[in-house]
C-alpha cells in the first residue's frame, strides 16, 4: 500500500515538474511555476523517504533545515551575487548526486550490484564530481575571487585527453568489480573532481552564462544517473527534465553569441585580448543635460547589463521609466539573451522592480526599430552592445549578435569608468558621435535625472 501511494505521489510530482517548467517559459508565470515545482519536489522527497521507511523526524528535520537555508539565501544574498549563488546550487546538486550514487554501494543485497547499476553509479560520481568542482570554479570567477579571464597553458588539451582516458579506464575496471572500497572508485572520484576544474578554467568571463546553464544541465544528468542507481523513478524524471532544459538553454545561449558549444568550451576565449585599437574622443554628459534630452524624447529604450545589478539601479530605472511615460514618452527595455552573468539575469532584476512584462523587448525585436529610438540608455552593459561584433573581424566577439544601440539617435552610456567589460574587450561605442557618457554610479546618476524631473 505504501509503495502504491509513493508511486502515485511520484506521478503527481512529475506532473507538477512538467507544468511548472512550462510556466517558467514566461516571465508573467515564472514565479508560479517555481512554486509548483517546489511543491512537486516536496511531495517527491516525502514520498521517497516514507516508502523507504525513514522516520518522520528525519523528514521534518531535513525540510526545516533546507527551508531555513533557502529562506536565508533568498533574503540575504544580494542580486549582484545571484549568478554565483546559482553556480553553488548547481555544484550542490552535483555533489548530492555523487553521494547518492556512492551510497548505493553500501546497500546490502544478496545478489550484489549488477553491471548496469555499477555503470549508473560511476556516471553519477563522474558527472556529479565534475559538476561540483566546475561549479566552484565558476563561482570563483563570477564572484571575482578568481581571475575571470580564460586560463590556458601549453598541453592543456593533451592533459584533458589523458584525463578522459584515465576516467574511462577507471569506469571499466570499477564496473567489472564494483565495491565500496575499490581503488578504481576512488580514482574515478579524484579524476572527476580534477576534470571539473580543468573543464572550466579555460572559459572566460564573457561565457559564464553558457557555463551556468551547462552546469545546470550536468547536475540534472547526474541526478538522472543517481535515479537509475537507486531505482527511483521520480529522480530519473526530475533529472531528465533539468538535464534537457539545461541543454536547450545552453543552445539558446550559444546561438545568442553565434558560437558553437565546442567553441565556448575549448577556444579559451578572453585569454588574449585582440582586435583593433579603439581610439576617439569621449563626450561626457551632465545629469542636467541628460534631463533636457530625455525631457524632449518621445521614445526611450533602456538596455541593462551587469552594471545595473552592481549599482542596484533597477528600482530607480523603473521609476525613471514611469516618469518618462507620464511625460508622453514610449518606454521599452531591450534584453540581450546573455546580458549579465547568468541566463535571465536582467529579467530577474527588472521583475524584482515590477517592470511590466510587456515592456521587455528581445534583441531580435528591438533591432529593427532601434533607429526610431530617440535615446538608448545603456546601463552597465558592454559586450552585448559592442559594435566590434559587427565591424571588427579580429575581435574575439566578432559575429556575435548585439543590440544595435549605436544606431539610435542618441546613446547614454552609464558607467563608473572607461574600463572594458567582463570579457576584457574594448568598446568603440563609447567614442561614437551620438554617444554621451554619464559617468558615476548608475543608481545615483538616474536618481539625479529623476530629481531634475521633479524640480
Amino acid at each position: 500500500m505504501i509503495d502504491l501511494i509513493a508511486n502515485f505521489s511520484y506521478i503527481v510530482s512529475a506532473a507538477l515538474f512538467i507544468y511548472g517548467l512550462k510556466m517558467l517559459g514566461s516571465p508573467a508565470t515564472a514565479r508560479k511555476g517555481n512554486i509548483l515545482s517546489s511543491i512537486g519536489m516536496l511531495v517527491a522527497v516525502v514520498a521517497a523517504l516514507v516508502s523507504d521507511g525513514a522516520a518522520f523526524e528525519i523528514i521534518a528535520g531535513g525540510i526545516i533545515i533546507g527551508a531555513a537555508i533557502g529562506l536565508l539565501a533568498a533574503r540575504l544574498v544580494a542580486m549582484t551575487s545571484m549568478p554565483e549563488m546559482v553556480a553553488l546550487f548547481n555544484g550542490s546538486g552535483g555533489a548530492a548526486s555523487l553521494l547518492v550514487g556512492w551510497a548505493t554501494l553500501y546497500q546490502s543485497t544478496d545478489a550484489g550490484i549488477s553491471g548496469f547499476t555499477a555503470f549508473t553509479i560511476a556516471l553519477a560520481i563522474l558527472i556529479g564530481g565534475l559538476t561540483f568542482t566546475g561549479s566552484l570554479i565558476a563561482y570563483g570567477k563570477l564572484s571575482e575571487k578568481l581571475n575571470s579571464a580564460a586560463f590556458v597553458f601549453s598541453g592543456q588539451r593533451l592533459l584533458n585527453g589523458l584525463l578522459l582516458l584515465a576516467i574511462a579506464a577507471c569506469v571499466y575496471r570499477f564496473c567489472t568489480d564494483p565495491a565500496a572500497d575499490s581503488v578504481y572508485l576512488y580514482g574515478l572520484l579524484g579524476l572527476a573532481l580534477l576534470l571539473g576544474i580543468m573543464a572550466v578554467i579555460p572559459i572566460g568571463g564573457a561565457d559564464m552564462p553558457v557555463v551556468i546553464s551547462l552546469l545546470n544541465s550536468y547536475s540534472g544528468i547526474a541526478a538522472c544517473a543517481a535515479g537509475f542507481a537507486i531505482n527511483n523513478n521520480i529522480l530519473i524524471v526530475a533529472g531528465s527534465l533539468v538535464g534537457a532544459s539545461g541543454i536547450i538553454l545552453t543552445n539558446i545561449m550559444c546561438k545568442a553569441m553565434n558560437r558553437s558549444l565546442a567553441n565556448v568550451l575549448f577556444s579559451g576565449f578572453g585569454a588574449v585580448k585582440v582586435g583593433k585599437a579603439v581610439e576617439g574622443e569621449v563626450k561626457p554628459v551632465s545629469v542636467e543635460d541628460a534631463y533636457y534630452i530625455l525631457e524632449a524624447a518621445s521614445n526611450v529604450c533602456f538596455v541593462p547589463g551587469y552594471g545595473m545589478a552592481v549599482a542596484q539601479a533597477q528600482h530607480v530605472v523603473k521609476e525613471l521609466g514611469h516618469i518618462l511615460e507620464a511625460n508622453g514618452c514610449e518606454v521599452s527595455y531591450a534584453i540581450h539573451p546573455v546580458a549579465g552573468r547568468m541566463p535571465g539575469h536582467m529579467n530577474v532584476l527588472l521583475a524584482e522592480a515590477d517592470v511590466p512584462y510587456e515592456q521587455l523587448v528581445e534583441m531580435d525585436d528591438i533591432n529593427p526599430r532601434i533607429e526610431n529610438v530617440d535615446v538608448a540608455i545603456v546601463i552597465g552593459a558592454n559586450d552585448v552592445v559592442n559594435p566590434s561584433a559587427r565591424e571588427d573581424e579580429d575581435s574575439p566577439i566578432y559575429g556575435m549578435p548585439i543590440i544595435n544601440v549605436d544606431q539610435a539617435r542618441t546613446v547614454f552610456v552609464l558607467k563608473r569608468s572607461m574600463a572594458s567589460g567582463f570579457s576584457g574587450v574594448d568598446n568603440p561605442l563609447f567614442f561614437g558621435e551620438n554617444t554621451r557618457m554619464l559617468f558615476g554610479d548608475a543608481k545615483e546618476s538616474i536618481s539625479g535625472v529623476i530629481g531634475e524631473f521633479g524640480s
